[in-house]
């Protein structure tokens, strides 16, 4: 009993101090954002704050691209996420593949990414000067601006390049562990390759595909630094609203902020709620 009990009682005072500041800024967003800022004259609760975030277009339009950014690029990793994880299963070369696709864009922080993608697609990046020295593009000016355009398309695809290793490992180490006498079973009823991983792979698979993606979508969702640094100017993701709101030098100004976090954080736990009733 003891021995069950000691990591517990060991692990008990770094819990406390996390519990304790996680749950002081969860109190202090949500007072903030109901108008209570006793240090600057605020003392009614309201919902007046809440009620302009959602009337408010601006707030609309960085929602739906938000969603827009984080469901397009999830849905292309995921797909292309299964399939290398197929190829990895078939592939004979498996750990040579898993090097180069793989472990580069996992241990790359997603801020250095961003510099990378910008650096790279930018109209003065490395792929429109290669494109004009071989004479594909007359000027690096027709290279499309992929970078701070209003579709976010950068971000897009700092996320897939960072995701689809993710989401490969994952269905990976799910469809390794299949039963491999299912294939040999459908093999003898005269399937092929093809006609075993969509009808017997995938949708054994089916759980893990979902749960990957359910992940990537909070992060991209919820992320901060590579729409900061390759988004537009308008519209911009709530991560970034809610930051430029943050720091406005206007204190006055802070409870709409804290509102803007306090439904972000709402949609966050929303989709986390989703994975838990997906995985269990």
């Amino acid at each position: 009993m003891k021995k069950e009990i000691k990591p517990y009682i060991l692990l008990l005072p770094a819990a406390i101090v996390l519990l304790g500041i996680l749950t002081s800024g969860i109190v202090i967003a949500l007072s903030q954002s109901l108008g209570y800022m006793p240090i600057i004259g605020l003392r009614e609760l309201t919902l007046k704050y809440y009620i302009s975030i959602i009337t408010d277009k601006g707030f609309l339009e960085s929602l739906r691209f938000s969603l827009n950014i984080s469901l397009f690029s999830s849905t292309i990793a995921v797909i292309v996420g299964v399939a290398l994880a197929y190829s990895m299963i078939v592939n004979k070369h498996r750990k040579s593949i898993e090097k180069i696709l793989y472990i580069l864009p996992i241990i790359v922080p997603h801020m250095v990414a961003a510099f990378l993608m910008f650096n790279i697609l930018s109209q003065s990046g490395l792929l429109p000067r290669i494109l004009y020295h071989l004479g594909i593009i007359k000027a690096q000016s027709d290279f499309p601006s992929l970078i701070f355009d209003k579709f976010g398309v950068g971000i897009v695809i700092c996320y897939i390049w960072k995701e689809i290793p993710f989401v490969a490992m994952v269905v990976y180490t799910f469809i390794s562990n299949i039963n491999k006498s299912l294939e040999e079973v459908a093999v003898n009823l005269g399937a092929s390759r093809r006609q075993f991983f969509w009808h017997v792979m995938l949708p054994l698979s089916w759980p893990s595909i979902i749960s990957s993606f359910i992940i990537i979508f909070a992060f991209s969702f919820g992320a901060f630094e590579v729409p900061y640094l390759l988004g537009p100017t308008t519209p911009k993701t709530l991560p970034v609203r809610a930051f430029i709101e943050y720091t406005n030098p206007d204190i006055l100004n802070r409870p709409y902020a804290m509102a803007l976090n306090v439904v972000l954080t709402f949609i966050s736990l929303v989709i986390v709620w989703i994975y838990d009733e997906v995985t269990t």
